[in-house]
C-alpha cells in the first residue's frame, strides 16, 4: 500500500500570545521582554522552543511553550504597561498541526494559494486552507499549520485528504 504524501500531526502543548502595539515605538520593548528580535515583515523569529511571528504592520504572534504562557504574559503586559499596547492569550482559540515529510510541499499546494518554492526559510504566510483561514511557516522536515480551534476539525480533514497515498502532484 502507498504510503501517504506526509504525515499530519496536531501539535498541543504550545502557548500563543498576540501582540498589538505599534511597532515601531514598542518593537525594543517587545523584543526584550520575548527574548527574541522582532521579525522583519511577513517572517517569523525562532530561537529554541519559542517563535515571534509578524502578523500585521501592529501585531505580533509569540508561540511558546504553554508552561512559559503565565510568566510570559505577565512580563509583556508589564513592560508594555505604559503603551498603548494588548497582551492577549490567544491559545484556546488557535489549532496547529505539522505537515511532514518529503511531499508535504504538495499537501500545502493543494490547500493554500501560497508559492512554497518563494517562501524563504524564516517566511510566515497568512493565507487559507481550503475555506478557512490559517499561517503557515517552515519547520525541519516541512511546515507548521496554524487555524482556528473552531475549525480545526475540518482543517485537520483537509490536511488528512490532501496527503492522500498517491495524490501527489509531481507527473506519476
Amino acid at each position: 500500500m502507498a504510503e501517504a504524501l506526509a504525515d499530519i500531526a496536531r501539535v498541543d502543548g504550545l502557548g500563543m500570545v498576540t501582540i498589538r502595539a505599534g511597532l515601531d515605538r514598542t518593537g525594543n520593548t517587545i523584543a526584550e521582554a520575548a527574548g527574541l528580535a522582532i521579525p522583519g515583515q511577513t517572517r517569523i523569529v525562532t530561537d529554541g522552543s519559542r517563535s515571534l511571528g509578524w502578523m500585521s504592520p501592529d501585531e505580533l504572534l509569540l508561540i511558546l511553550p504553554a508552561a512559559e504562557l503565565d510568566d510570559a504574559i505577565t512580563t509583556l503586559t508589564d513592560a508594555l504597561a505604559s503603551e498603548h499596547a494588548l497582551v492577549a492569550d490567544v491559545s484556546d482559540a488557535r489549532a496547529v498541526f505539522d505537515v511532514t515529510g518529503p511531499h508535504a510541499g504538495d499537501v500545502i499546494g493543494k490547500l493554500m494559494p501560497v508559492d512554497l518554492d518563494d517562501l524563504p526559510s524564516d517566511g510566515l504566510r497568512r493565507s487559507r486552507a481550503a475555506q478557512t483561514a490559517a499561517a503557515l511557516w517552515r519547520i525541519p522536515g516541512g511546515f507548521r499549520l496554524i487555524g482556528f480551534r473552531s475549525t480545526a476539525d475540518y482543517l485537520r480533514l483537509v490536511l488528512e485528504n490532501a496527503a492522500i497515498p498517491g495524490s501527489g502532484l509531481a507527473p506519476r
